[in-house]
């Protein structure tokens, strides 16, 4: 998470309930070092420490938490990580953190290509079945574009294929070439039943 989302309440209930979590470490946040633990000779990690945030009037518990430097060679930056995860190396801690992005950016996907902006329901389980459905037809829609031979992007991919939902074409032929026109309908429809007035 942002280092926005410094809510210390928040941060001992997801510790209590065992969720572990990675944040940037606010320079203003008082604490006391227990533990100096080492750090690799090469690489970005200059410094892994257990901390100890102390009770206060208005936190009246203590926290045990990780603090994992960093220097960020791309920012020319030193960058801090607070966790409650005591097992990962150092680095993994700082990898977590950097692939926050990748998870931004499935949920924009979600919302922008799957439509899912608003819930159909408010019950627990309407939520798990629009996410879930949701998540089987984004796993779906990345396995045809990486089937598609003509390189589409997902959007791309997605709205071609809104295009083709009511026209009987054969999938995979259609993924090698879908600017192709569709297929002659012969024989499609000849159960129809004709409209009798």
């Amino acid at each position: 998470m942002d280092k926005g989302y410094v809510d210390y309440f928040w941060w001992k209930e997801l510790d209590d309930e065992g969720v572990t979590f990675v944040t940037r470490l606010k320079e203003d946040l008082k604490y006391q070092v227990i533990e100096e633990w080492p750090v690799p000779e090469r690489g970005p990690v200059t410094g892994d420490h257990l901390i100890e945030m102390a009770a206060t009037v208005q936190r009246p518990f203590r926290l045990v938490l990780r603090v994992v430097t960093i220097w960020d060679e791309d920012k020319q930056q030193e960058m801090a990580f607070l966790t409650n995860h005591l097992g990962f190396a150092a680095s993994t801690i700082a990898a977590i953190y950097k692939q926050r992005w990748q998870i931004e950016l499935f949920f924009k996907a979600l919302k922008q290509l799957l439509r899912v902006k608003t819930f159909v329901g408010t019950s627990s389980n309407a939520l798990h079945i629009q996410v879930w459905t949701a998540l089987i037809a984004a796993l779906l829609l990345k396995y045809m574009q990486f089937r598609a031979s003509a390189g589409l992007s997902l959007s791309n991919l997605v709205a071609l294929l809104r295009q083709q939902l009511f026209v009987y074409r054969d999938l995979w032929q259609w993924l090698a070439d879908p600017f192709q026109a569709p297929p002659a309908l012969a024989g499609i429809h000849d159960g129809q039943l004709a409209l009798e007035f």
